[in-house]
């Protein structure tokens, strides 16, 4: 299957071709922007499928995080990655940062567990707990910095993200959230078929409730 990988969720702007039957990535265009996603993203793309040497004709599945991160970001990629299904008469699946930065921290570490602690600044945590084969163990919630400091005490073993040193008992902050686009085609490529279409994760705010990836419905704001 050849996927289509997009990420906007952050301070990059990303793109990746991915054969998912070679497991090889043909093609990867990663740009660390700010902001400015919706007049970049589809300018990666093309270099994305002029690195595989493909059409976008051959793209068969689209794969794009959902969140949590950048609020105008997440739009414009869950956007295009709709448009490009809709064109194309393929699937787009969605996938959370959460789950993608668990999948990224393992395919470096190794299959153990893991919880992905994200700083949502306002003294809360986005926060989801995977077992070593990548299932997730607890719901991605938004919590208070001490229920997520409990949380984690409880689990115990090794947490990753920008809220890690914060879980840790350490006052600073660290560098912003990253992972590789390639984590985003190789997750979205072993998606089952007929899931919801890929949609914002709000995990503040009155229409907000917990979430876990493929397996809830998901909420998009009008």
């Amino acid at each position: 299957m050849i996927v289509l990988a997009l990420d906007t969720s952050g301070g990059d702007c990303a793109a990746c071709v991915y054969d998912s039957a070679s497991d090889a990535v043909l093609g990867r265009v990663c740009e660390t922007i700010g902001k400015g996603h919706a007049e970049r993203l589809m300018g990666i793309v093309d270099k994305a499928l002029e690195a595989a040497n493909l059409d976008l004709k051959a793209v068969q599945r689209i794969a794009v995080t959902i969140g949590p991160g950048s609020f105008t970001g997440i739009r414009v990629g869950v956007s295009a990655a709709r448009g490009f299904a809709l064109s194309l008469g393929i699937e787009a699946v969605g996938l959370t940062t959460l789950e993608v930065m668990a999948k990224d921290w393992q395919d470096q570490h190794g299959q153990k567990p893991v919880t992905i602690a994200l700083d949502a600044r306002r003294g809360e945590v986005y926060i989801q707990s995977f077992a070593a084969d990548g299932s997730s163990v607890t719901n991605a919630e938004l919590l208070p910095l001490d229920d997520a400091i409990s949380l984690f005490s409880r689990l115990g073993g090794e947490v990753f993200g920008s809220a890690a040193i914060l879980l840790n008992g350490e006052a600073n902050a660290a560098e912003p959230d990253r992972f590789e686009i390639t984590a985003v085609a190789r997750l979205g490529a072993a998606r089952p078929q007929g899931g919801p279409r890929p949609a914002p994760l709000y995990l503040r705010g009155p229409d907000a409730r917990p979430q876990t990836g493929f397996a809830l419905e998901r909420r998009a704001h009008a």
